[in-house]
């Protein structure tokens, strides 16, 4: 007889897979409901009879159960790959790509939609060239719609003249396809780094979608802003050519910016607000990244674009009117101090 202590050491290791075995099946049995249904009852009970076996003095026999399910429902996980053949939704049905020749580079399916709603919007994609000689600022807007922990961040590059490209990682969904944290965990979505005019990413979440943008100015060395600026490129052309998952934890707004950032410069540590991606603005600040001088309540009071980003909605000044007394911003992108110790 299995000691008790055993028994529910391995109860307490089958019942969690067997959660994310129903989890998995949820999200990625491609089926009609009822089958759908049907198999997810049918792996629950068998997974309970594992349980049952266990106590009831069969042991082996339903960790042999067990390990067979778990073993089949992992030989099928591994079989899932990300595609690039879907019926995506508009926004994201092409993936920004980008051609670096020197201090120039073209970028090709910048999108630049007019959103008037959620389901109503102009549908543009265009080529944009950069010079990288130019460019001067860096800053990051946060954009929050319900939790205060819970952020998405872009981040968006600044030229001379007033040019501005802003570059979001995003999960590329189906069409009639809706965002879910859960599902992140599941291989629910490809990802995809796409460049977008201000007017389109940054200006549909106050605009439109009713979230609270905050934008910073980063303090960042010029080199490091154009590492930074072409490991996006590169980035965005390897999705283009090889998909991939995203990933609520390990693959998603933050940590795919932290990972090329370590990449570019090393030394920068890993912290919880990696992943509590609304706290990300302190992180930062204790990095010494934003514009010092200022209290992180006070940046974040006066980097409340929301009313300057409905009053300058659809202008071909929006980027400079958003910024209008953001600490940092002086009607041009300016070059500034070291900032973060890279």
């Amino acid at each position: 007889m299995l000691h008790w202590s055993l028994r529910l050491l391995l109860s307490l290791l089958i019942l969690p897979a067997a959660v994310w075995g129903l989890l998995a099946l949820h999200f990625q049995l491609p089926f009609n409901p009822a089958q759908n249904t049907f198999i997810q009852l049918t792996w629950a009970g068998l997974g309970f009879y594992a349980l049952y076996l266990l106590w009831r003095g069969y042991w082996k026999t339903g960790l042999i159960l067990y390990l067979v399910l778990h073993g089949e429902l992992l030989l099928w996980w591994g079989d899932i790959q990300p595609l690039h053949e879907r019926e995506w939704a508009d926004e994201v049905a092409r993936m920004t790509t980008g051609d670096i020749n020197g201090n120039r580079v073209t970028l090709h399916n910048v999108r630049n939609f007019a959103w008037r709603s959620d389901n109503d919007y102009d549908i543009r994609w265009e080529s944009r060239e950069y010079d990288l000689q130019r460019l001067r600022s860096v800053d990051m807007i946060s954009s929050h719609w319900g939790m205060d922990s819970i952020a998405h961040v872009l981040v968006s590059f600044g030229f001379d003249g007033g040019q501005f490209v802003t570059f979001s990682v995003e999960i590329r969904k189906e069409k009639d396809e809706e965002f879910s944290e859960l599902g992140g965990f599941f291989k629910q979505f490809e990802l995809s780094i796409l460049a977008t005019d201000e007017r389109d990413a940054v200006a549909v979440r106050p605009n439109v979608r009713g979230e609270d943008a905050y934008l910073y100015r980063i303090a960042m060395p010029a080199q490091v802003r154009r590492a930074l600026f072409l490991a996006y490129v590169e980035q965005a052309n390897a999705l283009a050519k090889t998909p991939r998952f995203y990933n609520t934890i390990t693959v998603n707004c933050t940590t795919l910016v932290y990972t090329m950032l370590q990449q570019v410069t090393g030394g920068l540590p890993l912290d919880p607000r990696l992943l509590l991606t609304g706290y990300l603005p302190s992180y930062i600040q204790e990095q010494h990244g934003l514009i010092e001088g200022f209290g992180l309540d006070e940046l974040r009071e006066l980097g409340h674009i929301n009313q300057r980003s409905l009053a300058a909605a659809g202008r071909s000044d929006y980027s400079r009117r958003i910024r209008e007394g953001v600490p940092g911003w002086r009607h041009e992108p300016q070059a500034l101090p070291q900032g973060l110790p890279f």
